[in-house]
C-alpha cells in the first residue's frame, strides 16, 4: 500500500466504552498508510473498548491526556460508542485537546457518537456532517448541517454514521490528513 502519512502522527482519544471497531479498523487503515497513531486518554494505562452489545479488548494507553500536547500530532481520530465520548466531553481537557485541532486547522476524523464531542468543543456550527442518527437533533441545534450520507467531508473534517460505513470512513480519513493542515473554521 502506498505510504500516503510517511512522518504523520495522529492522536486518537478515547475512554473505556469506545466502539472496539471504530478504533480498530481506522487504526489498522492509518497505520496500513504510514502513519504513527498513538491512543490518547484520561485513563492512564489502558482503556476498555466496547465490542456492538458487551465490553470488548483492553488496550494500553499510548499517552496519557495530563501528558498529551496537540502540538505533537497532525490530525485527531474519534472513535464512537455511546459511553466513551459521553464521558470524554465531561472532561474538560479532552475538549480542549479536540478544540485545538479545529482552532489550527488539522484534519479531524470523527465517527458514529463521537461528533457529540464536536458538539461540546463548539466546533459544528456552520459545518455539514453525518453522524450516527440519534445525534441529528442535537448537531441541528449546535448549528450543523446534519446529512444521512455514509462520509461526509468539510474543510478537513470527516464524519461517518456507523460501523458499516468504516471503509468509506477510512479512506476519505486518510485523504485529508495527507492534505494537512485546512483552513481553520
Amino acid at each position: 500500500m502506498e505510504q500516503k502519512l510517511q512522518g504523520k502522527k495522529v492522536a486518537i482519544l478515547v475512554t473505556d466504552g469506545f466502539e472496539q471497531v471504530e478504533l480498530t479498523e481506522p487504526q489498522q487503515a492509518l497505520i496500513d498508510a504510514g502513519a504513527e497513531t498513538k491512543i490518547i486518554s484520561p485513563k492512564d494505562k489502558e482503556v476498555k473498548g466496547w465490542d456492538h452489545t458487551d465490553w470488548g479488548d483492553t488496550f494500553n494507553v499510548d499517552v496519557p491526556l495530563s501528558e498529551a500536547n496537540p502540538e505533537d500530532y497532525d490530525a485527531l481520530l474519534l472513535p464512537g460508542g455511546v459511553m466513551n465520548p459521553d464521558s470524554l466531553r465531561m472532561e474538560t481537557d479532552a475538549v480542549a485537546f479536540v478544540e485545538h485541532f479545529f482552532e489550527s486547522g488539522k484534519p479531524v476524523a470523527a465517527i458514529c457518537h463521537a461528533p457529540i464531542m464536536l458538539i461540546e468543543a463548539d466546533v459544528v456550527e456552520g459545518r455539514k456532517l453525518t453522524s450516527y442518527p440519534s445525534l441529528k437533533t442535537d448537531l441541528i441545534n449546535a448549528g450543523a448541517e446534519w446529512v444521512d450520507e455514509e462520509v461526509v467531508t468539510d474543510n478537513g473534517l470527516v464524519t461517518s454514521r456507523k460501523p458499516d460505513d468504516i471503509p468509506a470512513f477510512n479512506a476519505k480519513m486518510i485523504e485529508e490528513i495527507a492534505e494537512g493542515q485546512h483552513t481553520p473554521a
